[in-house]
């Protein structure tokens, strides 16, 4: 058996705050406001080794992924909220609902293999597509059970949301 992820969250998504976070992050302009504070968290996260993140106080899960550009060869790091399930990490190419996929789920799609900060932890990942729409559906499920963001998200484009199952490498 494989060991699990480490979990460390900290924050409360039952806070009032949490709860107005998470509609203001459903707007456009609160997708936009995130996109623009993620340089800053990927260097919080990087800083930590995922111990922390600029959501962390409204107790919204995020991992550094790394992933190896499909075209450069070189590493990319993308701030990503998760969903945990024991030795599976959960990730999603929502991209704020825009009409084309984040570059991370290409570059995965191209090279499964990664590397993820999770709870002060450097852990080698290799994703695997999730292709079984039942599957998709219980596990996007989780993700709008961590924000209803997410649904909004969906709700903005025509496209397939990319769902990947990280497992240790």
């Amino acid at each position: 058996m494989t060991a699990p992820f480490p979990y460390r969250p900290w924050g409360s998504r039952a806070t009032l705050f949490s709860r107005l976070a998470s509609r203001f992050a459903a707007t456009k302009p609160g997708s936009f406001v995130i996109r623009k504070l993620t340089p800053l968290d990927r260097k919080l996260l990087e800083r930590t080794a995922g111990r922390y993140t600029v959501l962390g106080p409204i107790g919204v899960p995020v991992i550094l992924l790394t992933t190896t550009g499909r075209k450069s060869g070189e590493p990319r790091t993308s701030p990503l909220l998760f969903v945990h399930d024991g030795d599976v990490l959960y990730v999603i190419g929502s991209n704020f609902g825009q009409a084309q996929h984040p570059a991370w789920t290409a570059n995965l799609l191209a090279r499964p293999e990664g590397r993820v900060a999770i709870a002060g932890e450097r852990i080698a990942v290799r994703a695997r597509l999730i292709e079984d729409p039942a599957q998709q559906e219980d596990v996007f499920a989780r993700f709008v059970e961590t924000t209803p963001a997410y649904a909004a998200y969906r709700g903005r484009t025509t496209r397939d949301l990319r769902i990947f199952a990280l497992t240790r490498a």
